[in-house]
């Protein structure tokens, strides 16, 4: 009987082990079968079959457009850094020969558009070590970023963080209006969220001056429902309150003490646009 209940053990503790180990893959790198797809990272290596140790068949520049025919969920999900995602049977064109492979989600964009005959790309390119205020602790980011492409042609690009793997659950990529800031063409903005209480969200505004990609300072809303909430967000010329050649800052922070009284502050900044750079006044 003891033999019996330890072996039982044994097998539950294999089975519950085996569920936390159990890598799941990130929300932005969930693709569409039968949708076409571009690829973010340069190179990105083409298998015979779904993994790691599977023959190189082709390499795939970015900008490349791929049709995602099958994601492969038997295959286990690769984790790269702080990026997980599936294996893709994917088909694609070069010149007139169309072939078939099999490639890795995360190399992948998250998000692309097209204006004025140029493409714009968002996609996670790595993880790096970073430290984290304010107590200076090294943390695990992810880097996105976003190309601007001429065909095969890199134009211009630009990187910045969004945070950790569980941010990682939602992607949004748009064209906006110039926001009436001074020879600004049209502005992007991408997005990363994490979906849940405690969780970041990144917004990352871009603008487009004469073939030039200018990133703006990073936004960053979190908050608990009932607990707290930091908020941060642009006001541009375009907007209620908003001021010439320049785009402000604004900041709240709230939080619920041990009485469920709620505490808040806010604050802002101006940045002033002179027509190809801002600076804080």
């Amino acid at each position: 009987m003891k033999t019996l209940l330890t072996a039982l053990f044994l097998l539950l503790l294999q089975f519950f082990t085996a569920q936390e180990n159990e890598v799941y893959a990130d929300g932005v790198f969930n693709f569409t079968e039968n949708k076409s797809q571009k690829v973010f990272t340069d190179w990105t290596r083409v298998r015979k079959e779904p993994g790691t140790a599977a023959q190189i068949i082709d390499s795939l520049q970015t900008n490349q457009q791929v049709m995602i025919l099958k994601k492969e969920e038997a295959v286990p999900v690769l984790q790269l850094g702080e990026r997980r995602a599936n294996w893709y049977k994917v088909s694609y064109q070069k010149g007139d020969t169309t072939s078939e492979g099999y490639v890795w989600g995360g190399n992948l964009c998250v998000g692309y558009c097209n204006k004025n005959g140029y493409d714009f790309l968002f996609g996670l390119s790595k993880t790096i070590d970073k430290k984290t205020r304010p107590f200076n602790e090294i943390d695990k980011q992810n880097i996105a970023g976003i190309k601007m492409m001429e065909g095969n042609t890199l134009i211009g690009e630009v990187y910045f963080d969004t945070g950790k793997g569980e941010e990682l659950s939602t992607a949004s990529f748009s064209i906006e209006s110039n926001h009436k800031l001074q020879e600004v063409e049209f502005t992007l903005k991408a997005m990363v969220s994490g979906e849940a209480c405690g969780i970041a969200t990144y917004d990352q505004y871009v603008l487009l001056k004469d073939k030039k990609l200018i990133a703006l300072p990073q936004l960053m809303n979190v908050g608990d429902a009932g607990a707290y909430y930091h908020s941060e967000e642009y006001v541009f010329p375009n907007d209620k309150g908003g001021i010439p050649n320049a785009f402000i800052l604004k900041v709240e922070d709230m939080e619920v003490d041990e009485k469920d009284r709620e505490h808040k502050k806010r604050s802002s900044k101006t940045y002033l646009w002179n027509g190809s750079s801002y600076r804080l006044k």
